[in-house]
């Protein structure tokens, strides 16, 4: 360290933040989750309150530090930005204030992410195995080594310097798969209108021995009480993704429970839409959540497989002009964007024969599949760029970067 700084507890410069709210279920919440090794802190989704467990929660403010109790020991540490301003966190991701005379809030950022910090937390991080947590008091009570404000300055610009070269060459390797996404978007919008069939409304094309548009159960039905640590799954709203079923932070309920709700289940080629947010966000259910339950804020679709390729129907809710028209009139002055049972009736779909949809649908997995392989491609490079990092941090903070 270099002799010229001194030693400062975090406590002299931190202060936890105690604000709460009470949530409320019609109202629609920003919640934080914060990457592992200094990767910043993300919007893990937007979700009614009807579906946040714990009725209060804490307020995380722009410029806060926030970290994740569970994962400060793998460096999840971040500030929080303008995007996750008034976004909601539980006691596991503590905010707090940063006492900005004592120390920089990015030379702090920077400083989270160097490994003597992260052992640090390691050594405070208690519990068994699975739930390992952060004691905050300790964590106050750690002392860094801390130069004053203009070395601090310094130090900042020097590796944000460096590290806008690595971003640099991140971001021209991102620009590749995003070309690739933009050129599969116009592909199949091209493909979907060569399509030489009339439209018609989805609705005609329904499994005959299902419920074809089904909205999940509401009220007493199901409530949080049903849920269980374990059991048959209930997929939310979070859980639905354009790229498919997103399977982290799943409910259960019980066997008996989930066999009273059987009318709400999903099968192998259902259509999933998320009532709210995004408008026409939607996925196949794949073969491995067959038998799973949905819940009031997603609509199942059930087509009548013989007919239409479940596949092939998702690839035009993603890329033909007809939806993306029809969807733009159908929310047009909402005050709150997405879907219901009767717009989802209505989606236009050009149903060719069978053997035309799975032709499409070929065409378009092995499109989606290239650029998955390019997308792994540049994710490599990119772990390769940021190794470079913790070098240089370590350098920065011993006072040795020059």
């Amino acid at each position: 360290m270099n002799s010229h700084w001194s030693i400062f507890p975090l406590g002299s410069f931190l202060t936890r933040s105690d604000e709460r709210i009470t949530i409320q279920d019609n109202i629609l919440y920003k919640q934080i989750t914060v990457k592992m090794w200094g990767k910043g802190a993300v919007l893990r989704q937007e979700i009614p309150g009807s579906e946040i467990k714990a009725r209060m929660q804490y307020v995380a403010r722009a410029g806060q530090l926030i970290l994740s109790r569970i994962d400060a020991r793998n460096g999840a540490f971040a500030l929080v930005t303008n995007e996750l301003d008034q976004a909601v966190v539980s006691n596991d991701f503590p905010v707090f204030n940063i006492d900005n005379n004592i120390c920089r809030p990015d030379f702090l950022a920077w400083l989270t992410r160097t490994q003597s910090f992260i052992d640090m937390c390691t050594a405070i991080s208690v519990g068994t195995t699975n739930r390992v947590r952060l004691d905050v008091d300790e964590f106050l009570a750690m002392e860094i080594p801390l130069p004053d404000l203009d070395e601090q300055r310094r130090i900042v610009e020097q590796v944000e310097a460096i590290a806008r070269r690595i971003e640099e060459a991140r971001r021209l390797r991102a620009e590749a798969v995003e070309e690739a996404e933009r050129f599969k978007k116009a592909f199949a919008r091209r493909l979907m209108a060569s399509i030489e069939v009339d439209p018609s409304e989805i609705q005609q094309w329904l499994n005959p021995n299902r419920k074809g548009i089904q909205t999940g159960p509401f009220g007493s039905k199901l409530s949080s009480q049903d849920f269980v640590e374990a059991g048959v799954p209930v997929l939310k709203i979070g859980n639905v993704q354009y790229a498919g079923l997103e399977v982290q932070n799943l409910d259960y309920v019980t066997n008996d429970k989930a066999a009273e709700l059987s009318s709400y289940s999903v099968e192998e080629g259902d259509i999933l839409f998320a009532r709210m947010g995004t408008v026409g966000r939607c996925c196949v259910v794949p073969q491995e959540a067959d038998g799973w339950l949905f819940n009031y804020h997603i609509i199942r679709l059930s087509l009548d497989k013989s007919s239409v390729e479940p596949r092939y129907a998702h690839w035009v809710i993603q890329a033909s002009q007809d939806v993306e028209d029809y969807l733009s009139n159908s929310i047009r002055g909402a005050t709150r964007k997405g879907v219901n049972s009767s717009i989802v009736a209505s989606l236009p779909i050009r149903v060719p024969d069978m053997e035309v949809q799975r032709s499409v649908v070929k065409e378009l997995d092995w499109l989606q599949n290239r650029i998955e392989e390019t997308r792994s491609l540049q994710e490599e490079v990119v772990t390769e760029l940021e190794a470079l990092l913790p070098a240089i941090l370590d350098k920065a903070f011993r006072g040795d970067l020059l």
